[in-house]
C-alpha cells in the first residue's frame, strides 16, 4: 500500500473533525428530545389531574358536594389519600424565609394574624368560640415556600453545621408532606381573626388545622397533676372524696394486714416453708445468737422496740397504665441542648440604634402627614430590638452561606423593617434598619 499523501492526511483530519463534531450535535440532540419528552410527560399529567378533578359539565369537583360520599372518596380517605383545604393564611411581620426564626422560641416577640376564610364556615367565628380560655394554640401548616418538593432521607441541619441526620430526626420543611406543626402564644382574638405571637411562619403560609395546647397532655412534665388530681380526669368533686374514702379505707386495711403479716413472719418467724436441714439450723444459730444478745421477746408493740423491729413496707400498686411525673423523662439528641453552632452576641451601631428609634409603633396613631416609617405588628422599638437580637444571636445563615460567605452582609426583613448586618467571630452587627421598599440612596457602611 503507498503511502499517503500530504493533501490526503489533511482531508483525513478534516473528515474526522466534522465527525467528532456531529457526534456532539447528535448528543445534544438526545438530550434536547429527553427534555421535549420529560416535559411532554409533565404536561400530560398536569392535563389528567385537571381532566380528574373537573366532571362533564365543566365545574371544578372540589367546588361540588355529592349529596352521598362516594366509595372512591371514601376509600381514598382509608388510605390516606386526601385533598387539603387551607382553613387560612398567615399575615406575618416576616415577608421572606431569609430571617425567619427555624423555632417559634426563637423570637418571642414575632407576631402575626391568622384569619379563619368564610369559604370553610359560614360564620367562621362560631368556630372560634372557646379557644380564648387557652394561652397557646397548635398551628398545622404547609412549607409552602420549600421552591421545590424533592425530598432526601437524610438533611443537615444548620445548628449540625453539614453533619448529615434522619429527615425525621429533624424538623427540615423539606419533608414528603411538607408539613408544618408550631406552639404560638395566643393574644387575643377578634372575631374570626386570632392574634399570635412566638411565631415562625412567613406571610402568607396555609394553615390546615387550629389545636388548643394542653399541657396535661401535650406535656410529659404536667401529667403527674393530672394523674394526682382526678378532676382533670373528669371526676366530680363528690366522685373524688367519695373516691378518696375508699381508697383510704382499702388501704388502711392493706396496711393493717401487711403490718400483721410483716409482725408475724420478720418478728415470730414462724415455719411457714420447710427448709432443708443446713438451713434451718443456721437460722437456728442466728436466732440464738440474737437472743443471747437480747434477751427480751422482741415484740413490736411497743412503741421503743420498734427501731429494733424490722418493717417491711407494703409492696406498691401495681399500675396498668404508664406512670407519668418525676420518674419519667424525655430525651432529645445531644445536638439540641449542645448544638455545634454557638450562639451569637448581637449589636448595634448608633446609626442602626438611630433609624430603628425612628419606626412608630403599630398601636400609636400618627398624623397622617407624618413621614416617619410605621410597624405593622411589633408594638415599640425596643420590641423590634429584641425580635432582631433573638433571630440574629441563633445564626439564621444557612451552612453555605456560613462556610462560604462569611464576609458578606446579611439581610433580612422584620415587619416593614429590612434589616443589613454581618457576622464575626462570635457576633453579629446590625448596620441598617431602613424601612421596606426604601427608595433613599444607600448610605455608606462602616
Amino acid at each position: 500500500m503507498s503511502p499517503l499523501c500530504e493533501h490526503c492526511g489533511e482531508n483525513i483530519t478534516k473528515i474526522s473533525q466534522q465527525i467528532s463534531v456531529m457526534r456532539k450535535e447528535i448528543k445534544n440532540l438526545r438530550q434536547t428530545l429527553d427534555s421535549a419528552a420529560r416535559a411532554h410527560r409533565k404536561h400530560l399529567l398536569s392535563i389528567q389531574t385537571a381532566v380528574s378533578t373537573t366532571d362533564f359539565t365543566g365545574h371544578d369537583k372540589k367546588d361540588y358536594t355529592p349529596s352521598s360520599p362516594s366509595l372512591s372518596a371514601q376509600d381514598a380517605l382509608q388510605q390516606g389519600k386526601i385533598q387539603t383545604v387551607p382553613i387560612g393564611y398567615i399575615s406575618s411581620c416576616f415577608s421572606l424565609k431569609n430571617g425567619t426564626p427555624r423555632q417559634p422560641t426563637i423570637c418571642g416577640p414575632s407576631r402575626a394574624r391568622l384569619q379563619v376564610q368564610q369559604s370553610v364556615f359560614n360564620n367562621p367565628e362560631h368556630a372560634l368560640v372557646g379557644l380564648e380560655q387557652y394561652s397557646h394554640v397548635w398551628i398545622i401548616f404547609l412549607f409552602h415556600k420549600n421552591g421545590h418538593l424533592s425530598h432526601k432521607a437524610k438533611v443537615k441541619p444548620p445548628r449540625l453545621n453539614g453533619q448529615r441526620v434522619g429527615v425525621y430526626s429533624t424538623r427540615s420543611p423539606h419533608r414528603p408532606n411538607s408539613l408544618g406543626l408550631t406552639l404560638a402564644k395566643l393574644d387575643k382574638i377578634q372575631g374570626d381573626t386570632l392574634h399570635l405571637s412566638d411565631i415562625d411562619m412567613i406571610a402568607g403560609t396555609p394553615v390546615l388545622d387550629i389545636k388548643p395546647y394542653i399541657p396535661e397532655y401535650d406535656s410529659p412534665r404536667e401529667r403527674t397533676a393530672m394523674d394526682s388530681n382526678p378532676r382533670l380526669l373528669g371526676v366530680s368533686e363528690n366522685e373524688t372524696d367519695l373516691l378518696n374514702f375508699h381508697l383510704d379505707q382499702d388501704a388502711q386495711r392493706e396496711e393493717k394486714r401487711a403490718g400483721d403479716d410483716d409482725k408475724d413472719e420478720i418478728c415470730r418467724q414462724p415455719a411457714q416453708f420447710i427448709l432443708p436441714k443446713e438451713a434451718d439450723s443456721l437460722l437456728r444459730e442466728v436466732e440464738s445468737f440474737i437472743n443471747k444478745d437480747d434477751p427480751s421477746p422482741p415484740e413490736c408493740k411497743s412503741k421503743a422496740r420498734v427501731p429494733d423491729c424490722v418493717k417491711a413496707e407494703p409492696p406498691a400498686p401495681i399500675v396498668d397504665r404508664p406512670c407519668y411525673g418525676g420518674e419519667s423523662s424525655t430525651t432529645v439528641a445531644d445536638w439540641i441542648r449542645e448544638p455545634p453552632v454557638s450562639r451569637l452576641d448581637v449589636r448595634f451601631t448608633p446609626h442602626a440604634q438611630e433609624q430603628l428609634e425612628e419606626f412608630v409603633p403599630a398601636h400609636l396613631s400618627e398624623p397622617s402627614d407624618c413621614s416617619r416609617p410605621r410597624f405593622k405588628f411589633l408594638r415599640s422599638p425596643e420590641e423590634a430590638a429584641a425580635a432582631i437580637r433573638g433571630v440574629l444571636s441563633a445564626d439564621p445563615r444557612s451552612v453555605y452561606r456560613r462556610t462560604r460567605c462569611r464576609d458578606r452582609l446579611f439581610f433580612f426583613t422584620l415587619d416593614t423593617a429590612d434589616v443589613t448586618c454581618w457576622f464575626g467571630q462570635g457576633f453579629a452587627e446590625v448596620l441598617q434598619v431602613r424601612p421596606v421598599g426604601s427608595q433613599q440612596a444607600e448610605e455608606p457602611l462602616e
